[in-house]
């Protein structure tokens, strides 16, 4: 669970974005069926902006509007008012995708058309900020739309260049998942300037290092260090474990289904429920 001020914990970089993420910063998480990490995240990321007094543009599904707002209302108590003084604004993913969704590709002036005319319905309480969060490329990615995704993606950060927001994208992906392919995921993690890990607290890694040394052995250590150092220009910043993750499926992929499988025997037998 992320840290928040006045409980006396340290903040690790990655809590320290998702408070103050900079202007332009284009932001994807990668999550499982398990969704608290997502929602501890994405509610740290818009309650941050919220308490300095900006604007909050959230594309959502139903379900996750709900979550999320029940994950707010922990947070600060009065989402009502939040959404009557429209300093937090709620749309629809599926029906805002689809007002500018044309034969299967996001048309780039209606997309900026909509998206415009949604934070124009913003008030920010002071200092004129806004946080977006968005899940229409989840959606076009569950449904298989690949090109349509990165397409999205990059027009949102058209859109970034030429307003000072930021942006927090959601995909669900499992990247531990035996069945997980690597191949149209170097287009996502392109489109964006960092990688949110799925805990900021440290436990993943943790975790992938003991699995790592009990599978390699010996050769654990100096793996680690190579991969860290095997970073690609023009890729988001990544978090230490989940660059391990990517470049073990796609260099050592007989070792990795038996290293992930250790990694989830430590990582749930040590999981503690938030709150």
């Amino acid at each position: 669970m992320v840290t928040t001020e006045g409980d006396g914990g340290e903040m690790t970089p990655w809590e320290k974005l998702l408070e103050q993420p900079h202007a332009r910063g284009h932001f994807v998480q990668l999550y499982t069926a398990d969704e608290r990490a997502l929602t501890n995240n994405v509610g740290q990321y818009l309650w941050q902006g919220l308490r300095r007094g900006e604007g909050a543009l959230v594309i959502v599904t139903p379900e996750h509007r709900k979550m999320f707002c029940e994950c707010l209302d922990r947070l600060c108590g009065d989402v009502s008012t939040l959404l009557k003084n429209r300093q937090l604004v709620l749309w629809d993913a599926e029906q805002t995708l689809s007002e500018f969704i044309s034969a299967g590709q996001p048309d780039p002036q209606r997309f900026k058309n909509v998206i415009c005319a949604a934070m124009r319905q913003l008030r920010p309480a002071r200092n004129g900020g806004l946080r977006s969060y968005g899940e229409m490329v989840g959606i076009l990615w569950k449904g298989r739309q690949f090109a349509a995704a990165i397409r999205l993606e990059q027009l949102w950060n058209r859109l970034l260049e030429q307003f000072a927001f930021s942006l927090y994208c959601a995909y669900a992906i499992d990247i531990f998942d035996k069945g997980f392919a690597t191949a149209n995921l170097d287009a996502v993690l392109s489109t964006h300037t960092h990688l949110i890990p799925a805990q900021p607290d440290g436990r993943l890694e943790d975790a992938l290092d003991r699995s790592m040394a009990e599978i390699l052995g010996s050769e654990a250590a100096a793996l680690r260090d190579y991969i860290k150092s095997d970073r690609r220009p023009g890729s988001a910043v990544m978090p230490t474990a989940e660059a391990m993750v990517l470049w073990l499926r796609k260099n050592l992929p007989g070792q990795a289904d038996r290293i992930f499988a250790r990694f989830r025997h430590h990582y749930f037998a040590t999981e503690v429920s938030p709150g």
